[in-house]
């Protein structure tokens, strides 16, 4: 069976998506960022939480910031992209679900009440919602270069607050010169799937 997705988008959106390492640089616009959004937000998760927040660091003193917090193999290329943006998971979440979820607007108490609970829901959703931002930023033509090697505590105490758990750096924009590491290999099918 084929999928329905023409094979121009499957490539696109999977087949060629790897970690994009340089960049050129062409400026990344709000326009476009907000396009992303505009488009992965409809991506589902669980009662609706919408738990991802994303910083943009835009400006230099900012940059020079986050730099700090990179792991050394990432400064060069934080510094260098044309825009990064710090992905997190805000932990209040729940406050928003009567908007977000009408049809249950109690499972803001019912479900949510413990910190403990926001967290790994909050956790687990803005992870789901970090691939869609990564898959969205392909949809507009752009690379992504996601990290998860810097100093969490630190960028938590520079760019957010306590109700708010770094997942991810990632830099944005057109891909660069040797932007691609190879293509490394995936796990077969029966490697993956079990039925019982």
């Amino acid at each position: 069976m084929s999928l329905v997705l023409d094979p121009t988008a499957q490539d696109l959106l999977f087949r060629e998506a790897r970690t994009a390492n340089t960049f050129t640089d062409e400026p990344v616009t709000e326009e476009q960022i907000q396009a992303i959004y505009d488009l992965v937000k409809y991506g589902p998760t669980a009662f609706n939480q919408t738990p991802l927040r994303i910083t943009l660091v835009r400006s230099a003193e900012a940059r020079e910031r986050l730099v700090q917090h990179m792991s050394e193999g990432n400064q060069a290329k934080t510094a260098a992209a044309p825009l990064v943006a710090i992905l997190s998971a805000d932990n209040e979440f729940h406050e928003e679900l009567p908007t977000l979820f009408p049809a249950f607007p109690q499972a803001k108490d019912v479900f949510f009440s413990e910190r403990p609970a926001r967290e790994n829901a909050a956790g687990m959703n803005s992870a789901l919602q970090a691939a869609y931002f990564i898959v969205g930023v392909r949809a507009a033509g752009l690379a992504a270069g996601p990290m998860t090697g810097f100093d969490f505590e630190g960028v938590r105490k520079e760019f957010l607050d306590d109700d708010h758990t770094p997942l991810m750096v990632v830099n944005i924009g057109k891909p660069g010169t040797d932007a691609w590491y190879p293509r490394s290999p995936r796990l077969a099918y029966d490697e993956v799937v079990t039925t019982v």
